[in-house]
């Protein structure tokens, strides 16, 4: 990996003015192959579960044979307990070259996921919405909408056929939307349509695909509208994200960088977004058909 600070800057300044920003060629090489080889790693490692397992703040989500014809694993949280690999990755030193001008020197982190497309699985698309929607304890993050940013290292080749992110530039500035809250909320059940974005305000002319190849990054925010299709091609699309927060403005998240130090993942799980942790924090199986 090799990015520069200037580089960062430049991508800052779009972020803030467009909601968004690609960094193209973040990984690249021998480093390249091996994310794409422990990512890999980490789908072999979910298809050993039944159905959707969770261990403190790991997590595989299962789609189960039982329902799909053939088990799907469409998304892994927090690898780095059982993933040396990812573990470096979120804290080396060019994440934090790349973070620092969006939210300096002492940041911790909300999510890490692994998101795939396996072809044939149906339910991976993401309808539109805004990532504000995944902290429902609000008041625990201040100044919640200019103190996060999350990438998303393109692992596969993303394309329009296998379902690459969607943007709309400047959404980011609209305030929150409620895009996809109606009904159970669930983003992955359904297509959002046209309709849906013009009665929110936006543009659909004004949608852009982030067409991405292995190792390029993109990067959004809280606010940013977004979503993705399903794929309909024969081919998988692994995408890694990771939120990250100033440290100074929630209690929450795992410590990535302390006044720019890279910090390693502690012995006990951080409380990051969800409850689950504190409520059944043992391993243990899911079986909620959220699908159907």
């Amino acid at each position: 990996m090799s990015i520069t600070a200037q580089a960062a800057r430049a991508a800052a300044d779009q972020y803030r003015e467009e909601g968004f920003a690609i960094l193209r060629q973040f990984v690249d090489g021998d480093e390249l192959t091996r994310l794409r080889a422990e990512t890999a790693r980490m789908y072999d490692e979910g298809m050993t579960h039944p159905t959707t397992f969770r261990h403190g703040n790991l997590c595989f989500e299962i789609l189960p044979e039982r329902d799909f014809g053939r088990r799907y694993v469409i998304q892994a949280y927090w690898m780095s307990w059982i993933s040396d690999y990812y573990e470096r990755f979120r804290r080396s030193e060019d994440t934090f070259t790349l973070l620092e001008p969006f939210l300096g020197r002492d940041i911790k982190q909300i999510a890490q996921q692994i998101h795939w497309k396996p072809p044939g699985a149906g339910l991976t698309g993401y309808r539109w919405h805004q990532d504000l929607r995944f902290r429902p304890k609000r008041e625990e993050f201040r100044e919640i909408e200019e103190s996060s940013v999350t990438i998303g290292l393109a692992i596969d080749p993303s394309t329009r056929e296998n379902g690459c992110l969607q943007v709309i530039p400047r959404s980011h500035r609209m305030g929150y939307l409620g895009l996809s809250d109606d009904g159970d909320g669930q983003i992955m059940k359904g297509i959002s349509s046209d309709d849906q974005l013009r009665a929110a305000g936006l543009e659909p002319a004004d949608v852009v695909w982030l067409e991405l190849e292995p190792g390029d990054l993109a990067i959004w925010g809280l606010m940013t509208v977004h979503g993705s299709l399903p794929n309909t091609s024969q081919n998988d699309r692994a995408f890694a994200l990771s939120s990250y927060v100033r440290a100074d403005t929630t209690d929450r998240g795992e410590w990535v960088f302390r006044d720019g130090v890279s910090t390693p993942i502690g012995d006990t799980p951080a409380l990051c977004k969800y409850e689950a942790l504190r409520e059944r924090p043992e391993p243990h199986y899911i079986d909620q058909k959220w699908y159907a």
